[in-house]
């Protein structure tokens, strides 16, 4: 499109077509063009998703959380006796049953799933992950809010090392179920020792525990194929259980300083769109 072309992806034909309609070449093949895409790491029919910061205090908020995952805490790292976790909630999880069993793996033929399906009804599935112990906490609801998630915050403050804790950081984004001032004073008049930290506006990629609820999709929840709710209830907590019993913390690497040269990059490719507006 933005060569005046109905074309939002190019595929290795169109792009040959194109270079020898403009004159850039009289003649190419597909595999010298495939060359030089490859040269300069070039791959126009793919595309990925991504959030830009839009939150005024991105670098202020991210950076705390940054902080913990790397052990420290305004400037001071991290005792025995705190603790740093990371929730959310995956909602709208549905047991989809298929309306034939699927076909199983067979000689060259992977499985298949039947595309249609009987809705079964649908969980809320609530996790915490501790960050630096590589422990796991969930439940299944009916629905999300702020009962549901208080009983998963008393499921973990109910238990050692965090009901002894000095500080218990829970990382957490500006869900309705735990957003802003109410919130936090919520948790602190039940749970005095908990110091909520919330993520950036749109900025799920910090919060650990997004990580695996990726695995969870991945490993659990695709292809979906569940008789009913109890079944797949069965299966999210089974899973949680063995994941946690081989779960070590998560390699995170990205720093304060990383976060800084990423945003001065945002901010310096953001400026010739600004002057054009």
């Amino acid at each position: 499109m933005a060569v005046g072309l109905p074309l939002a992806r190019w595929s290795l034909p169109e792009l040959r077509r194109e270079v020898v309609t403009r004159g850039l070449v009289a003649t190419i093949g597909s595999t010298t063009l495939w060359r030089w895409l490859d040269a300069d790491a070039i791959r126009p029919w793919r595309h990925r998703s991504w959030l830009f910061p839009r939150d005024p205090l991105f670098a202020e908020r991210a950076g705390p959380i940054l902080d913990l995952y790397a052990g420290h805490w305004e400037g001071r790292p991290l005792g025995p006796y705190d603790s740093v976790l990371s929730a959310d909630e995956k909602t709208s999880l549905q047991a989809r049953q298929r309306c034939h069993a699927p076909a199983p793996v067979a000689p060259d033929q992977p499985l298949r799933v039947e595309h249609e399906y009987v809705r079964r009804g649908a969980w809320a599935y609530l996790a915490a992950w501790d960050v630096h112990r590589a422990r796991l906490f969930g439940r299944c609801e009916p629905r999300n809010g702020i009962d549901p998630f208080d009983r998963l915050v008393a499921d973990v403050m109910g238990q050692e090392p965090y009901r002894s804790a000095r500080r218990v950081f829970w990382v957490i984004d500006n869900g309705s179920a735990h957003r802003g001032v109410k919130g936090d004073a919520r948790w602190l008049a039940r749970w005095p020792t908990i110091v909520p930290v919330h993520t950036p506006l749109h900025a799920s990629w910090l919060n650990q525990i997004e990580i695996y609820f990726s695995i969870v999709q991945r490993k659990v929840l695709t292809p979906n194929d569940f008789r009913s709710l109890a079944v797949l209830e069965h299966y999210l907590l089974a899973f949680q259980q063995r994941y946690q019993a081989i779960a070590t913390p998560f390699q995170w690497t990205f720093t304060r300083e990383d976060l800084h040269r990423l945003l001065a990059k945002l901010n310096t490719a953001a400026l010739p769109m600004r002057s054009a507006a």
